[in-house]
């Protein structure tokens, strides 16, 4: 009955699946196909073809300056978040500590709390009592809310490590920072790089954290292109998320080439 059952189910869960990537997919290709489109405003389908609104998007002082400082703010909080995150994941699992699962909660919990709260949080304690600019502010924002990241997907490939490997090592004569980071590290490296990018994009790619947070000397690439869209429509906009996708693409591909993804994601749900 079971294997008859599952046969039966095949038909539907492969319509379920084609249907999730054509709602994905589509709106992308609708984007795509805008940004090379002669028209000034954005219309599908597209008029034409050209590559004069990525010419215009690159040219965007305004753009070019928000991903630069979108880039700095992405990095900064997730080498952060990884520098705390990943030493609190291996004294979790491998440490003695009181009120463990207190401890992971609590870095666990910007998953579950509205960013608009956290926030407005940062807003009156960072910012209205101890007087501190927008940027510090919007870095431990940031940081905060990548900190679920660094301990949920390291904790998933530590996990999976061996720990008589280690110790293993430490019977051999190393000492325990040696064998930390000739064994324990080398372990680690996929779940920290998966964690370094999910972190990074997050990062990137935030929009209610940075909106209440950032002010007019400190604009991230989301808040700036949310605002553009606001005022113009024209396909600009459509060339610069393009050129975003593009970009990720090639991370990803990076990421497969280097890793592989396999590695870096199928721990998370064992």
């Amino acid at each position: 009955m079971s294997k008859i059952a599952t046969t039966n189910a095949r038909p539907v869960l492969g319509t379920l699946a084609v249907l999730g990537y054509i709602i994905m997919i589509v709106p992308i290709l609708f984007v795509v196909s805008t940004a090379f489109s002669t028209g000034r405003t954005v219309s599908f389908p597209p008029k034409g073809f050209t590559l004069d609104w990525f010419g215009a998007a690159l040219g965007n002082n305004t753009f070019m300056s928000s991903l630069g400082q979108s880039l700095q703010l992405a990095l900064i909080a997730t080498v952060i978040a990884l520098a705390i995150g990943v030493p609190a994941t291996i004294a979790m699992h491998r440490g003695k500590i009181p009120g463990k699962s207190l401890v992971q909660g609590l870095f666990l919990s910007p998953l579950v709390v509205p960013e608009l709260v956290v926030g407005l949080a940062l807003y009156q304690q960072i910012m209205v009592v101890l007087g501190q600019s927008n940027s510090i502010a919007l870095l431990i924002g940031h940081t905060a809310i990548l900190l679920p990241y660094a301990v949920r997907v390291t904790g998933a490939s530590l996990a999976l490590a061996d720990p008589a490997i280690e110790e293993a090592a430490r019977g051999l004569g190393a000492s325990p920072l040696r064998a930390f980071f000739t064994v324990t590290l080398p372990l680690l490296r996929p779940g920290i790089f998966s964690a370094a990018l999910l972190s990074f994009v997050t990062s990137f790619n935030n929009v209610p954290l940075s909106l209440l947070l950032q002010d007019r000397s400190f604009r991230t690439l989301p808040v700036t292109m949310l605002d553009y869209i606001q005022q113009n429509y024209d396909p600009t906009i459509a060339a610069m998320s393009t050129l975003l996708l593009a970009a990720t693409v090639v991370v990803a591909i990076i990421a497969e080439r280097t890793v592989g993804f396999a590695k870096i994601f199928g721990g998370i749900n064992k």
